[in-house]
């Protein structure tokens, strides 16, 4: 005796799947819907709702189809090649906090005055918290993927750890 295949397939399905209220993030063509708050991810209800399109009430299918079309209210998508020049410059910018901290840690201070060495240890210190604060307000602060390219990559310029590279604190 065989099995019946579609007992198998019962298993995969739960009664009321194709509900949209129970996936408010998700249109039945399964495209996702951009979640900017509580209001756009409660059901829809009203003259535009999926329940009237089966009973010739509310709208019609041409509007229907133009729902589909909305562009997200976001930003662009980050592409691929952009998510690994970030990467990238994310591991030269962790590198760079990294010498800082070790130039910080082995340089003296020069001895001169109580406050002459606590500006110069002051200012090592604001050098190890340069990279990271460059990089995230780049991230945040540039309007398009070229400018924060061109921010980050003056930033790799700019804050290089030249005391740690040329051995300065050995």
């Amino acid at each position: 005796m065989r099995p019946d295949p579609d007992a198998d397939d019962d298993a995969l399905r739960w009664e009321g799947d194709d509900d949209a209220t129970l996936a408010p993030g998700w249109k039945a063509v399964g495209t996702p819907v951009p979640l900017k708050g509580a209001a756009t991810t409660a059901p829809r209800t009203g003259a535009g709702s999926d329940a009237d399109a089966g009973t010739g009430t509310g709208t019609d299918a041409g509007t229907e189809e133009g729902d589909d079309t909305v562009a997200p209210a976001g930003g662009a998508q980050t592409g691929s090649v952009e998510l690994v020049v970030l990467g990238v410059l994310g591991g030269v910018y962790l590198l760079y906090t990294i010498g800082w901290i070790i130039t910080a840690l082995r340089t003296a201070t020069p001895g001169m005055s109580v406050v002459g060495d606590f500006m110069y240890s002051l200012g090592l210190w604001l050098a190890v918290l340069a990279a990271p604060l460059w990089f995230v307000l780049a991230l945040r602060g540039a309007r398009t993927a070229r400018s924060r390219l061109a921010w980050l990559v003056a930033g790799a310029v700019v804050l290089a750890p030249l005391p740690f590279i040329f051995g300065v604190t050995a």
